[in-house]
């Protein structure tokens, strides 16, 4: 087990591995009305019940530190169990360390044991839970991913929702007759962790999971109303060394299914510095074990995939300290503004339409009456591709490898080598704007005062949809499936069946531009003198948000939080809320294209007749780049080629420079 897996999803930055559940109490159904009196008032709705596991740091509740369980009643019903509403914590500790072996001549390191996991999903209403619930499956992590497999799964357990409850008594009869009672509340269903020592459940200790309905509605659940229990049990501690003059010590036992970051598993080594700095290794972890700080330095020679790892146990902390040229992107970390810092790139083109691949590695741009031009390492260089034409929109696929591009008066023309060669497709139209699928095999575009149009083959046979009208965006779902498009003193368009039928919404406005989140619920749209509009119904309903300005184009990372919007005549505009506040960023301009990864993290922008501008969510370059941690604070490092790392899993408040 990797030391990063637990905290870093209990954090909600990479996931969440442990044990977390909630259930939802059902409210009774309304009571009929009497005979000639009103009707009898609705039952109150059940609360739903909110459980949060969160990483718990060596002390007082936890020698060794590990997981700390809150649960209480989403009073608000916001969604979020807020520290106002716990009415109950728990502490499931890690499994003291293994005995150390005794010496010998060559006794070998104890294998580590095997972390337990907990996947935790959706029962519908069925035989397994009548009113439905939720399925805990639980196993040994077998082949040490992190991620619970179907054949890792040795257990299965159902912690169900209550009943609905009971239909209110009806309203006696009368000139005004009385209303019927409330019907009564459902029982919630509770689950409850405890330790569980070593013995026949669990030859090496563990965890208890017990649930059931709190029938007496005391918000405790009492040893009679447990139905189900399950226990997580932890590895087995690592073996002794053999014995002998001068063998070195067994390793450590390996920590408890739900404890604190311990040392990685096969492939990883861990060396304990006490120094004040050291020059990190491929593949190796480091235990800044000093009461000074200890600094990591990133290693120049690495293969692709290569992880570095820090881990703070000494009172000094950490810093993971750069050489020339090397940046590690930083948009997993909480502390980090998107869009905050923008750099002008090397090349002196005009760029009018700009696409990336969804790492934001590959880039297509056009030059309007000039060339396509592609790049491999985020717009630092470029390739010129086809000829000269009037180009107007680009679109790519996810990895970069289908491309389209439309101008007026031009074909469509596609590529699915990258852009090394492409081939005219359909008629020459106005063609205004072309948004593509992730696999690049369904494509939409629009045509200035013309029709929609869609392809199911990349972009070899169209179909045009909907009516003549002033098209001037469009955007798709990742699938090809949702799309919506804007008309430019119009309406906004959306499509729910891969353009076959079109749905008018808001308002007619002078809208200019749209964009769409990986699934096509969260929309974005922008007017021409203006403000923004989101949307996260699919376009069924539409707010405004952000100034008014003569904004251009829009764009959204894939989950449709992370916005960004350009207008002309002034800044570069993010937002990291679904839209809801705006920051101004970047240098002010006239700006006339936009594109990004599909984290939102990487962005690039370009002014008319201007150069490219590029953002991203990183460490400065170089030597003046670092992350720092404190004790009980680590960070995973993964190599992601070109001097660019990425951070793979993090622990703590971390500090970014």
């Amino acid at each position: 087990m990797t030391i990063f897996r637990q905290a870093a999803r209990a954090f909600s930055i990479s996931g969440v591995l442990g044990l977390a559940a909630f259930l939802a109490a059902c409210g009774g159904a309304t009571g009929p009305a009497g005979a000639t009196g009103p009707a009898g008032t609705s039952g109150l709705e059940g609360l739903d019940a909110r459980v949060q596991v969160l990483a718990e740091a060596p002390g007082s509740n936890c020698t060794a530190g590990g997981s700390k369980i809150v649960a209480g009643l989403d009073v608000d019903n916001d969604g979020a169990l807020e520290s106002n509403e716990i009415t109950s914590t728990q502490y499931v500790c890690n499994a003291a360390p293994g005995l150390v072996g005794a010496a010998g001549a060559t006794g070998a390191t104890g294998s580590d044991g095997l972390s337990t996991l907990v996947a935790m999903s959706d029962e519908p209403a069925g035989a397994n839970c009548a009113n439905g619930g939720k399925r805990l499956d639980a196993g040994k992590d077998v082949n040490a991913d992190g991620v619970l497999q179907p054949p890792e799964v040795t257990s299965t357990s159902y912690v169900c929702n209550g009943a609905t409850g009971a239909t209110g008594a009806t309203g006696a009869a009368g000139s005004t007759g009385a209303a019927g009672a409330t019907g009564a509340t459902g029982l919630d269903s509770l689950i409850s962790v405890t330790a569980e020592p070593a013995g026949a459940n669990c030859t090496y200790g563990g965890s208890k999971v017990a649930s059931g309905v709190d029938s007496n509605r005391s918000g405790v659940l009492d040893a009679g109303e447990i139905t189900t229990t399950t226990f997580l049990c932890n590895g087995a501690p690592g073996a002794s060394g053999a014995a002998g003059a001068t063998g070195a010590t067994g390793a450590t036992g390996a920590t408890g299914a739900t404890g604190a970051p311990g040392p990685a598993g096969p492939g990883v080594a861990w060396v304990d510095v006490g120094a004040s700095a050291v020059t990190a290794q491929a593949n190796t972890g480091y235990l800044a074990d000093s009461a000074s700080l200890v600094t990591v330095t990133l290693p120049t020679t690495l293969a692709v995939g290569d992880v570095v790892r820090v881990s703070g146990i000494g009172g000094g902390g950490w810093k993971v300290a750069q050489q020339a040229g090397q940046t590690i992107a930083t948009a997993g970390i909480a502390t980090t503004t998107i869009g905050a810092a923008w750099t002008s790139a090397t090349d002196t083109h005009s760029w009018d339409a700009l696409a990336s691949s969804s790492d934001g590695r590959k880039l297509l741009a056009a030059s309007g009456g000039g060339q396509l031009y592609t790049s491999t390492d985020s717009g630092a260089t470029w390739t010129a591709r086809d000829a000269n034409r009037g180009w107007s929109a680009v679109a790519s696929s996810s990895d970069g490898t289908h491309l389209v591009a439309v101008g007026f008066g031009e074909h469509v023309y596609t590529s699915t080598d990258s852009g090394v060669t492409w081939t005219p497709q359909d008629a020459a139209r106005a063609w205004k704007s072309v948004a593509s699928s992730d696999d690049g095999v369904e494509l939409v575009a629009v045509v200035e005062g013309g029709q929609i149009y869609t392809s199911v083959d990349s972009g070899v046979t169209w179909t045009p949809q909907e009516s003549n009208r002033n098209w001037y965006s469009v955007a798709s779902s990742t699938d090809g499936t949702r799309l919506v498009a804007v008309e430019f003193g119009g309406n906004i368009y959306t499509s729910s069946d891969a353009g076959a039928t079109w749905t008018p919404r808001d308002a007619s406005r002078r809208w200019t531009a749209v964009a769409s989140s990986a699934d096509g619920t969260r929309l974005v749209a922008a007017e021409n003198n203006g403000q923004l509009y989101v949307s996260q119904d699919s376009g069924a309903t539409w707010r405004p948000r952000g100034p008014t300005l003569f904004w251009q184009v829009v764009t959204s990372s894939a989950d449709g939080r992370r916005l960004v919007a350009i207008a002309s005549g002034d800044h570069i505009y993010v937002s990291t809320d679904d839209g809801l506040t705006w920051i101004a960023h970047g240098p002010f301009g006239f700006w006339g294209s936009l594109a990004a990864s599909s984290d939102g993290t990487k962005l690039f922008a370009s002014p008319q007749n201007n150069t490219l501008y590029r953002s991203s969510a990183s460490t400065s370059p170089g030597s003046a780049g670092s992350i720092s941690g404190a004790q009980a604070e680590a960070i995973e490092l993964q190599y992601d080629g070109a001097s660019a790392f990425s951070v793979l899993s993090y622990v703590g408040a971390l500090v970014v420079n």
